[in-house]
C-alpha cells in the first residue's frame, strides 16, 4: 500500500485517429465536489485506509481506452499499480486498437477496489489524442460515488481527496428559476445535493430578492439519500411589481434541525434575473385603414444576411437572424448566425458568427427560436447531418446565447448544448418553455416535442436525458425544401399555431391533450430516455385560404400574423374565434419573406431571403392598446366566504371603473370576502368602452393550509382593518412557545412573534389592503390561516 506522502495518478489514453464516420460520442459535464471529514470505515481496509472504486463509462468507442494508475512523479508504464481498457493492443505508446477488444462500449466498468491512505490526494490524468475524450470516471469512496470526472479533451488534470464525505452536507446547486422571466408569478425552483453522508429528512428553503425579506419555507418529512439530488419548486411565488433587474438569491438551512452544515460556503447561490414586460399590442395600428408604414431596413447583405430563414429576440432584446448557409460537404457547409445590438435603433451593431461544427450541428437551417433561459434552438432542413448517404441522423439543436460559448472552441464538437436526431427535414421550430421545443417534421410529416432536458455541455454528445413525444397525426406537409414552415405559440402557451405550407394552411393544435403511449415509426437514433407518441391531440383549422406560399407566423394575444413567401404579404387575422377572420394584408413589395416576430416594442419584423434583408415596419402612428384584463384570485377555505380577486387591466385610456358582480356589488380593483363560485368583473375604460371577465373563485380543503390539523387556530375579526386576535387552543400552548407570523401575499414577513398566550393580539394597519397569511408554529407543527385586510 501506499503511504501518506503519495500521490496517485490515474492516467488514460484514447488512440483513435479515424472515424469511419462523423457520429456524435457521449461526454458527460465535468463536475468537482470535494468533501472533507473523518468516520469509521468498513472492515475490509485496515484503519487509515479507505476502500476506492473507479467506475468507467465508455462511449461508442470502448476499445479506443487506455488508462493506468502510477505513483504521483511516474510516467506511464513506470511503478503501475493498475491498468485498464485496451491493454492487449494499448500501452503507454499508443497503439492500433480495433473493436473487440479492452472495454466494451457504452458499458460501465467497475475496477478495484484499493485500499489507499485516508487524506490524501489523488489524481486523475485522461490522455485523448483524438481530442473529444468520452470516457467518464466515478470516484467512489467507502461506496459513496464522491467525484465525477469526464475526458473531454486530449489532456485532463482532475485531483481529489481521498476522504470520507462530512456527515452534515446539503448543498444548494443550481437555482433554475430562468434568467429571463415575464411579469407575473414567478416560481423559484432549484435542485439540492446531499452532499454528506446522512440522510436529509428536513430542511429549509430560503430566498430574497434584492437581499430584502427572507421568504422561507420548511419542509419536513423528507428522506434524500446520500448524493442524490432533490429538485424543488418554493412554495411561495415571487411576484415582482415592475420589470427590471433583480438579485434572486436561494439557500437552504436548517438542515435535520442544525443551524449550520458541515460546509456552510456551498448553502447559497445568487442570480441575476431580468422581469420582462408584456409587449404591448399596437397590432390595430396595423390594420387601422388611415395609417401609412415605413418598411425599414435594417440589415443586410453588409452585416452578413445571406438567405435568412428566420429570426427571434433573445429575452435581453437583441435580435438574432438565423442564415441557411451552405452545404456542399466541405468544412463550409451549416448556418450562421447574425446578432443585432439595438436593433433598429441609434448605435446599432452586428456580429456574424457561424460555430466550428455547424456543418453537422445547424445544417441548412429553417428557424430559430429562443427560451426565456437565453438558450437557443435551431431546425435543420437536411435529411443526413452527416452528409455521408447514411442514415437520416439529425434533428434540432441546442445552443447558447453566452458569448463565451457559442462558436468558442470547446474542445469536443463544436459548441452546441445538446443535439437530437429525430426529424430530418425539419422546416421550422418554436419554444414552449426552459429547453422545450417543438418541431414541424416534414420527413415524418408530423410535429413533434423536443424537451432536451439538461444539456450535456458544449460539445458533448450525452442525449440519454432527452425526452421525445411525436404527435403523428397531426398531419402537415412542406411545400418545398426552401420554404420555412413555421410555428408559434399562443399567449398561454396551449395552442400551437402551425403553418402547414404543403396543404396552403394554418392549423393549432392543443397541447395539453393527447394520449401518450406507443412507439413511434421514426427511429430512435439516440438512446432517449423518452420516446414515445401521442395521439388524438386537439387539432383545428384556423385558415383554409387565401394563402399561396405561407411561411412566417407570429402570435400575439387575439392576432395571429402569417408572411407570405411568394406575394410577400404579411396578413393580420383576428383569431379570437376559429376559424380566424381576416383583417389586413401589409404589402413589403417583394416576394421571398420567411420568417416574422413582433418586437419588444410591438413592432413587426420580418426577414427576406430573396432580398437578403432583415426589416422592421413601423406604422406612422401607434393608436392605443386594445383594453384587456386579467385577475389574480385566492380561494376560499371550505365552508368559509374568504376569496378574494384582484383585476389587472392593460390599455385602452384610464382612469378605468371596475364592477364585480359579488353581494353586494364591489367597485375597487379588489374583490374580497368572495365565497366559491363564479364572479363577472366588468372594466369601462375613460372613452365608456367596456369588457367584461369570468374569475372563478375555488375552495380550498381545511388540510391544504393545516399542516397539523390536530391544533385549534382562530383569527378573527376577518376581514380586518388591520387589527386582529390570533386564538391558540389552551391545550396546545401549555408549556411551550408559539411562533405567529404574518406574511404578505408575496411571502414577505410583515410582522413575527412569540407567545405562550392563549390570546395573541396583532396590529398590521399600517400595512395596504390585501390578502394575508398567518402562520403558527409550535411543537405541534404548523398551521396557516388566511386573512383579508380592508381599512
Amino acid at each position: 500500500m501506499f503511504g501518506p506522502s503519495d500521490v496517485i495518478i490515474l492516467k488514460t489514453w484514447n488512440t483513435s485517429v479515424f472515424r469511419k464516420s462523423f457520429v456524435m460520442k457521449k461526454i458527460t459535464t465535468f463536475m468537482l465536489m470535494l468533501g472533507l471529514g473523518c468516520f469509521v470505515v468498513n472492515a475490509q481496509c485496515p484503519a487509515g485506509q479507505l476502500e476506492v472504486r473507479i467506475d468507467i463509462t465508455t462511449d461508442n468507442w470502448g476499445y479506443e481506452c487506455y488508462w493506468e494508475l502510477v505513483p504521483s512523479g511516474s510516467s506511464c508504464g513506470q511503478n503501475t499499480i493498475f491498468a485498464g481498457g485496451n491493454t492487449t493492443q494499448l500501452g503507454c505508446s499508443g497503439g492500433t486498437p480495433t473493436n473487440g477488444n479492452g472495454y466494451a462500449s457504452n458499458t460501465t466498468i467497475s475496477e478495484g477496489p484499493w485500499c489507499l491512505d485516508e487524506d490524501v490526494n489523488f489524481e486523475i490524468e485522461s490522455y485523448d489524442d483524438y481530442g473529444d475524450g468520452g470516457s467518464m470516471f466515478t470516484v467512489k469512496i467507502e461506496s459513496f460515488p464522491i467525484y465525477n470526472f469526464t475526458a473531454n479533451l486530449t489532456l485532463n488534470e482532475f485531483i481529489f481527496a481521498n476522504s470520507m464525505p462530512p456527515a452534515l452536507d446539503a448543498a444548494m446547486t443550481a437555482i433554475e428559476t430562468s434568467n429571463f422571466m415575464e411579469i407575473g408569478n414567478i416560481d423559484i425552483v432549484g435542485e439540492i445535493e446531499n452532499l454528506g453522508s446522512s440522510t436529509i429528512t428536513s430542511l429549509d428553503i430560503n430566498y430574497s430578492i434584492d437581499n430584502g425579506t427572507t421568504v422561507t419555507e420548511a419542509l419536513s418529512g423528507l428522506s434524500i439519500a446520500a448524493f442524490a439530488m432533490y429538485n424543488f419548486t418554493h412554495a411561495t411565488a415571487w411576484t415582482p411589481a415592475s420589470g427590471g433587474d433583480y438579485t434572486l438569491r436561494v439557500w437552504v438551512s436548517n438542515v435535520n434541525g442544525s443551524a449550520t452544515d458541515s460546509v456552510p460556503t456551498n448553502d447559497m447561490i445568487t442570480k441575476q434575473v431580468t422581469i420582462i414586460g408584456q409587449i404591448p399590442n399596437i397590432i390595430n395600428s396595423y390594420t387601422y385603414s388611415p395609417n401609412t408604414f415605413t418598411y425599414n431596413e435594417i440589415g443586410n447583405s453588409v452585416d452578413n444576411v445571406v438567405i435568412p430563414m428566420d429570426l427571434d429576440f433573445h429575452p435581453n432584446g437583441e435580435l438574432w437572424v438565423v442564415n441557411l448557409g451552405i452545404w456542399n460537404g466541405t468544412g463550409g457547409s451549416g448556418g450562421t448566425t447574425i446578432t443585432f445590438y439595438n436593433p433598429g435603433k441609434m448605435g446599432q451593431q452586428s456580429l456574424y458568427r457561424k460555430d466550428s461544427n455547424s456543418k453537422h450541428f445547424m445544417a441548412l437551417p429553417s428557424g430559430i427560436a429562443f427560451s426565456l433561459n437565453g438558450n437557443f434552438a435551431t431546425s435543420p432542413s437536411v435529411y443526413d447531418a452527416n452528409d455521408n448517404g447514411g442514415a437520416p441522423f439529425t434533428g434540432p439543436a441546442l445552443w447558447s446565447s453566452d458569448s463565451s460559448i457559442y462558436a468558442q472552441p470547446s474542445g469536443g464538437n463544436g459548441s452546441h448544448l445538446d443535439m437530437l436526431h429525430l426529424s430530418p427535414y425539419a422546416m421550422g421550430i418554436a419554444n414552449e418553455k426552459d429547453n422545450i421545443f417543438w418541431v414541424f417534421d416534414s420527413e415524418s410529416n408530423d410535429i413533434v416535442k423536443y424537451d432536451f432536458a439538461s444539456d450535456h455541455g458544449p460539445g458533448n454528445t450525452d442525449h440519454d436525458d432527452g425526452k421525445v413525444y411525436r404527435y403523428e397525426d397531426i398531419v402537415v406537409d412542406r411545400i418545398d425544401l426552401t420554404t420555412a414552415c413555421h410555428l408559434a405559440f399562443g399567449d398561454d402557451k396551449k395552442w400551437l399555431y402551425i403553418v402547414d405550407a404543403g396543404s396552403l394552411r394554418v392549423i393549432r393544435m392543443d397541447i395539453t391533450t393527447g394520449t401518450t403511449g406507443g412507439t413511434p415509426s421514426f427511429t430512435n437514433y439516440d438512446g432517449l430516455a423518452t420516446y414515445q407518441k401521442v395521439s388524438g391531440a386537439t387539432q383545428e383549422v384556423v385558415v383554409s385560404s387565401g394563402l399561396v406560399k405561407p411561411s412566417g407566423i407570429a402570435i400575439l394575444n387575439d392576432r395571429m400574423l402569417v408572411s407570405d413567401n411568394s406575394t410577400g404579404e404579411i396578413i393580420i387575422y383576428d383569431i379570437s374565434s376559429i376559424p380566424a377572420v381576416e383583417m389586413k394584408r401589409l404589402q413589403t413589395g417583394s416576394a421571398g419573406v420567411m420568417g416574422i416576430t413582433i418586437g419588444p416594442e410591438g413592432r413587426i419584423w420580418y426577414v427576406n431571403a430573396m432580398d437578403n434583408t432583415v426589416n422592421k415596419i413601423e406604422p406612422d402612428s401607434v393608436l392605443p392598446m386594445p383594453l384587456a384584463i386579467s385577475a389574480t384570485t385566492t380561494n376560499a377555505i371550505i365552508g368559509s366566504c374568504d376569496g378574494t380577486a384582484t383585476a389587472s387591466v392593460i390599455g385602452g385610456t384610464e382612469p378605468y371603473t371596475y364592477s364585480w358582480n359579488s353581494n353586494p356589488v364591489q367597485v375597487g380593483i379588489m374583490a374580497t370576502g368572495l365565497c366559491p363560485g363564479s364572479y363577472i368583473l366588468t372594466v369601462i375604460e375613460a372613452n365608456g368602452s367596456s369588457i367584461t371577465l369570468t374569475v372563478v373563485i375555488g375552495e380550498d380543503p381545511l388540510g391544504i393550509y393545516d399542516v397539523a390539523q390536530t391544533q385549534s387556530i382562530e383569527v378573527y375579526p376577518n376581514p380586518s382593518k388591520g387589527v386582529f386576535t390570533v386564538k391558540i387552543d389552551g391545550s396546545v400552548n401549555q408549556g411551550g412557545e408559539s411562533e405567529i407570523v404574518v406574511l404578505s401575499i408575496l411571502g414577505e414577513i410583515v410582522f413575527k412573534t412569540t407567545t405562550r398566550s392563549v390570546h395573541t393580539t396583532v396590529d398590521i394597519s399600517r400595512f395596504s389592503n390585501g390578502v394575508y397569511f398567518i402562520r403558527l408554529r409550535n411543537e405541534m407543527g404548523i398551521s396557516t390561516r388566511k386573512l383579508v385586510v380592508s381599512h
